[in-house]
């Protein structure tokens, strides 16, 4: 499926080599650019396209707004914000008008390309840098090494712990060499290991309650959600269907009240179902 993609910078030299740039890319198709909010805007209106490649800092509207107008009156487009700021002000100021994807200016064709892809498919990119750093002011981790100054107490590390054995960076690894993330686990999702664990595999081991309810499979999803991996890994990686996965999402998204995937990292983190040192 082709990509339409409207490219949004002021600087000419940097919105002309972008519109250069995607043209050369295969399934994506450039409908038009613009050197600002409002212009932006109105060929959004023009031409429906499936992503918008935005800048931030604009003159006439700034990236932040023109976002916001966007997802709320055209719902289709996605907006993935291509930037050289990446400051906590507007970081979190484009992911609250509803920026899926945050990427700097540094990123290469490859890294946009699967940006764009990604937030068609619903899901959302964040720059590695910027999403670290996120997690670092949701947790408050800074340069916190996952212990505690003697008399504190312990943040989100001393949380439960509702991580499978296998992290995702070796279910990544597995599949690229052809494994079975886990030596030793079926592939049946519906066949118990031993005596007292779930009929699921994959399933966390944890023995805590999961905060707001979540099952322990929806702690997992959410964990897996937390170190990036996209429905279709998760799917592999816990041996079920991606209805499945996506049913999992839609309910523990309604348990924890966000409303897409960065909020979920976000809340992943501050509750301690997922681990910044992992993955």
């Amino acid at each position: 499926m082709t990509a339409r993609v409207l490219v949004v910078d002021d600087q000419a030299v940097v919105r002309d080599g972008l519109v250069l740039l995607l043209g050369l890319l295969p399934d994506i198709e450039v409908v038009g650019s613009a050197p600002d909010g409002e212009t932006a805007l109105r060929l959004v209106a023009d031409e429906r396209p499936d992503v918008v490649l935005m800048d931030l800092r604009m003159p006439r509207m700034d990236g932040v707004e023109a976002t916001r107008r966007i997802r709320t009156g055209f719902p289709g487009t996605q907006v993935v914000v291509l930037t050289t700021y990446t400051d906590d002000e507007s970081v979190f100021a484009a992911l609250r008008a509803g920026a899926r994807g945050f990427l700097t200016k540094s990123a290469d064709a490859e890294e946009i390309a699967r940006a764009v892809t990604t937030v068609m498919n619903g899901d959302a990119q964040l720059d590695p840098g910027v999403q670290r750093r996120l997690l670092n002011t949701v947790t408050g981790a800074g340069g916190d090494t996952g212990t505690s100054p003697p008399g504190e107490t312990p943040g989100p590390a001393a949380a439960p712990d509702h991580r499978s054995r296998f992290s995702p960076r070796h279910a990544r690894e597995a599949r690229r060499a052809g494994r079975t993330p886990g030596a030793g686990t079926s592939p049946d999702a519906g066949t118990s290991q031993s005596s007292g664990t779930s009929p699921s595999a994959g399933t966390p081991s944890g023995a805590g309650t999961s905060p707001d309810g979540l099952t322990p499979r929806e702690a997992e999803v959410l964990r897996l959600i937390a170190h990036g991996l996209t429905n279709a890994e998760i799917a592999a990686h816990l041996f079920i269907g991606e209805a499945t996965v996506k049913t999992h999402i839609n309910n523990l998204f309604a348990k924890i009240r966000v409303r897409d995937r960065a909020q979920a990292v976000a809340y992943a983190y501050r509750t301690g179902l997922a681990d910044p040192r992992e993955g």
